[in-house]
C-alpha cells in the first residue's frame, strides 16, 4: 500500500490557452495527470494521459470522471460574434452544468473554474473599479460575459449540493495561444496593420500567472470563494504599441472616438460578413474598448502572499517572440 498514493487531477480544455498551461505546469511525478479535450493532439502519447471527450456529451463525461479527485475547468468558448450566440451558451453554461453534475456522481474532491472577469458585475460601466462582491448587471454585458455568469451559478449551484469549488475571474489573457481566435487575436490584428487604437483602459494578466494562481488555489483549502486574476490595468493604445514594437511593426496610429467606434465596427462587421472570416472587432468588443475599466485583485495578494505577477511588457516580448516562432513569421 503505498503511504502517498497518487492524486489523479483531470484538465478540460487541456489544448487551450490556459489548460495547456496548467498541464504543463503539474507535477506528473506526484500524479496522475488527464488531459480532456474534443481533439485530442498528435503530441498526445508524450504528454500523459489524454481523454476524447465533448463536455455535452454527459456519458463519455461521466466515464472521463471516474477515480479523479480534482478537476480544473479550463474550457469554454470564448466569442463575441453574435453568430455564435447559441454554441457560446451551450458549451459555457450547458457544458460547466454537466461537468458538475459528472463531478458530484464521481465525488470529485475539489473543483476550480476558470470564469472571467466578463462574469462580474458593472465590467461595461465607465471608469469602474471591478472586484469581486459587484452586484451582478447585465445591462450592456455581451453574451459570453452572461455565459460566464451563468456558469459559474452552476459551479455555485455544485457547492451547496456538497461539491468543494473555487472560481478564478482572469482580466485579459495574454500568452501564445492560437492567433486566429480569442485574446491572442488581437496580436495577429497588430502584425496584420490593424491602424486602430482606443485609449480605454483593461486589465491583462501572463497566462502563466494564471496557471500558477490555479495551481496554488487549488492546493490550497480555499473553497467558495472567487478570484480577479490581473496583472495590470493599462490602456489599449499601450498595449497594441508594445505588441508592435516586439513584432519590429509600425504601431497603430489612428484614434478611435465614440462616434467613430460606432462606424468601424459596423464595417468590420458586414465585412467580417462578406468574408465569413471572424473579426475581433464588433458592437461588444468596440464600446468595451472605449470603457475605463481597472480590475482589483488585492483579494487574490492576501489569499496568496507569496503569489506575484510577471510584468505585462515582459508578458508582451515574450508572447510576440513565441508567436513568431510559432506561425514563422
Amino acid at each position: 500500500m503505498e503511504l502517498n498514493p497518487k492524486e489523479t487531477i483531470l484538465v478540460t480544455g487541456a489544448t487551450g490557452l490556459v489548460g495547456s498551461q496548467i498541464l504543463k505546469a503539474l507535477d506528473t511525478e506526484k500524479n496522475n495527470i488527464i488531459g480532456l479535450a474534443r481533439n485530442v493532439p498528435d503530441h498526445s502519447s508524450q504528454t500523459g494521459q489524454w481523454v476524447s471527450c465533448d463536455l455535452l456529451d454527459v456519458v463519455s463525461l461521466d466515464s472521463a470522471l471516474h477515480g479523479v479527485d480534482k478537476v480544473y475547468h479550463c474550457a469554454g468558448f470564448v466569442s463575441f460574434d453574435p453568430r455564435l450566440k447559441q454554441s457560446v451558451y451551450k458549451i459555457n453554461v450547458e457544458g460547466t452544468a454537466n461537468l458538475v453534475n459528472a463531478c458530484i456522481k464521481n465525488g470529485v474532491r475539489k473543483l476550480l473554474h476558470v470564469s472571467s472577469v466578463a462574469a462580474i458585475g458593472e465590467a461595461g460601466k465607465q471608469k469602474t473599479v471591478i472586484h469581486e462582491k459587484l452586484e451582478w448587471n447585465d445591462r450592456g454585458v455581451s453574451d459570453y460575459g452572461k455565459s460566464k455568469y451563468l456558469a459559474e451559478i452552476e459551479v455555485w449551484r455544485g457547492l451547496c449540493e456538497g461539491l468543494t469549488s473555487v472560481i478564478v475571474n482572469p482580466s485579459i489573457i495574454i500568452g501564445s495561444g492560437d492567433w486566429d481566435s480569442g485574446s491572442t487575436a488581437m496580436f495577429k490584428s497588430v502584425y496584420d496593420g490593424f491602424p486602430w487604437y482606443t485609449e480605454g483602459v483593461h486589465g491583462f494578466v501572463d497566462v502563466l500567472d494564471v496557471a500558477q494562481a490555479s495551481i496554488a488555489l487549488m492546493e490550497s483549502d480555499i473553497a467558495g470563494e472567487r478570484f480577479i486574476i490581473n496583472g495590470a490595468n493599462i490602456s489599449y493604445k499601450e498595449l497594441f504599441d508594445q505588441i508592435a514594437d516586439g513584432f519590429e511593426k509600425p504601431r497603430p496610429g489612428k484614434k478611435v472616438t465614440p462616434f467613430l467606434a460606432e462606424v468601424v465596427w459596423r464595417v468590420t462587421y458586414l465585412k467580417s460578413k462578406i468574408s465569413g472570416k471572424p473579426s475581433i472587432l464588433n458592437k461588444n468588443t468596440a464600446r468595451t474598448a472605449l470603457a475605463v475599466c481597472e480590475y482589483d485583485s488585492e483579494k487574490l495578494k492576501r489569499a496568496l502572499p507569496d503569489f506575484s505577477y510577471t510584468a505585462i511588457s515582459d508578458t508582451i516580448k515574450r508572447t510576440c517572440k513565441e508567436l513568431k516562432k510559432k506561425y514563422e513569421v
